[in-house]
């Protein structure tokens, strides 16, 4: 599984039919006297960027800088989308055109489930005015982004002359441009890096129907050939996603299993996670991972959504598949995280030691400790705070080492390394529910008891220690 510690944050450019996703929830419990449907009492109303917004969403969740070129109407529509897009810091190119109506999608939800969906847009191509100064701007400004993302939702901004200027553009400075296609001609997206048809989409377009690995070769073939990709691509659903490598062969990665609520935007979250990873110079095979994982979360939620970084994480922790190193945070990673597991009520715990030399009375402990909450937090001492406790020759084990070992227990949630004398400015970040110490603390000042909801102290194993393991070690050796 692919890492997802990412510190750089990559440059994005993103051109398509933006939108707004607008929802109505409410309930239903009965039949319309006037006609033969339901009635739905509506009790809350949303919007959310839509289209080519949802990929501008996703990024802007994956920690992207972002920005948006799009043709939009001179209505209130637009001026609501333009302060959507203001308010999450997107920088943003539109054009506006006064023959157009911006597209509204409104989404009657009840119960959980679509009712009904109706449009308010314009859907012919953008004229040759606008196809002219996207490309002007595209010429000054494309050097500046590591990838750009192309949203086709078929509306009429992606033209056929505006998506061969905008691959030309991109060929001239190296920066490769991933398209989310639609329609059933691919020759129009000719030069893309890759594109990320589904296997409907596929079908359509190669006019073969994908029945077997066989006939997903052949199709993937026939994609290559048609846009002269450099990566041929299908998305497959519950079976992951499917690429034809330089050697002709069709590697499969296939998804991760989690209960569908709803597939809406789901290709803008593929989309936007494989642009993200290959911005950050990832392998394709990689990329197609953590896209796997991110449309794994936001088919969780109802509605078009987002997956960030911490949601991922949490998902693949949840399968088993996460990294050890990834259980391993910084400061500023922990305090990210903590923030998103309070938003979703966990209750956590924190502690903190050095663990030279791990033994049963150090996993007994930790493992008594997490049973107080949902998450385990630990404060680990670094190598000079050690010294500075115990004495010049500890510890055994260096930080990296004794944080690696810890981030494999299954009782800690996150391993967070500290420099200072006590684990003080740590626990100013966590604001920990239940702060965890041994039970030889009954009677002293804690640190950071002030500042967790509760203290917990529990007794050590008799005859365990670092020490005595350490005496033991030297007096085989006399």
């Amino acid at each position: 599984m692919p890492d997802t510690n990412f510190t750089k944050k990559p440059n994005i450019l993103v051109i398509g039919d933006l939108m707004i996703d607008h929802y109505l929830w409410g309930s239903t419990n009965r039949i319309s006297p006037e006609a033969p449907v339901q009635v739905v009492d509506i009790q809350k109303e949303t919007t959310v960027l839509g289209g080519a917004g949802n990929v501008v969403n996703n990024l802007v969740s994956l920690g992207a800088d972002v920005m948006v070129i799009s043709v939009v109407g001179e209505d209130e529509v637009s001026k609501e989308l333009t302060q959507m897009l203001e308010d999450i810091k997107v920088r943003h190119y539109l054009i506006c055109d006064e023959n157009r109506k911006t597209t509204k999608k409104s989404r009657i939800i009840a119960s959980a489930q679509q009712i009904i969906r109706y449009d308010q847009e314009s859907k012919e191509d953008i004229s040759a005015e606008s196809e002219a100064l996207i490309t002007v701007g595209l010429l000054k400004i494309i050097e500046q982004f590591d990838v750009v993302l192309v949203s086709d939702y078929g509306k009429g901004v992606i033209t056929d002359n505006l998506m061969a200027k905008i691959n030309f553009c991109a060929s001239g400075k190296e920066v490769k441009v991933l398209v989310d296609p639609k329609g059933d001609d691919y020759s129009k997206y000719i030069g893309s890096y890759l594109l990320t048809p589904n296997k409907k989409e596929a079908e359509s377009a190669t006019k073969i129907d994908i029945k077997d690995d066989e006939s997903l070769k052949v199709a993937l073939k026939k994609l290559h050939n048609t846009a002269c990709l450099q990566v041929p691509m299908i998305t497959l659903s519950e079976d992951g996603i499917a690429i034809l490598d330089e050697n002709d062969k069709v590697i499969k990665k296939p998804t991760v299993a989690r209960e569908v609520f709803d597939v809406t935007g789901a290709g803008d979250t593929v989309l936007a996670s494989l642009g993200y990873c290959l911005a950050l110079e990832k392998s394709i095979i990689d990329s197609i991972e953590f896209a796997n994982l991110a449309a794994g979360v936001v088919v969780g939620k109802i509605g078009s959504a987002t997956a960030s970084l911490e949601e991922i994480e949490e998902y693949k922790s949840s399968l088993h598949k996460s990294s050890i190193e990834s259980h391993i945070k910084s400061f500023e990673e922990i305090e990210s995280t903590v923030a998103r597991l309070k938003k979703q009520n966990k209750k956590i715990v924190f502690t903190n030691g050095c663990f030279d030399i791990l033994h049963k009375g150090h996993v007994q402990y930790l493992d008594k400790a997490k049973s107080f909450g949902d998450v385990l937090i630990l404060g680990l001492n670094s190598d000079a705070s050690v010294s500075a406790l115990k004495g010049p020759n500890r510890p055994i084990n260096c930080e990296d080492d004794r944080a690696y070992i810890l981030a494999a227990l299954e009782s800690v949630d996150y391993v967070v390394k500290f420099t200072d004398d006590t684990p003080l400015s740590l626990i100013e970040i966590v604001k920990p529910d239940v702060l965890v110490k041994g039970g030889d603390y009954e009677g002293k000042k804690v640190v950071g008891s002030e500042i967790a909801g509760e203290l917990k102290l529990v007794q050590f194993v008799d005859g365990k220690s670092t020490t005595k393991t350490i005496e033991k070690i030297q007096a085989s050796e006399a």
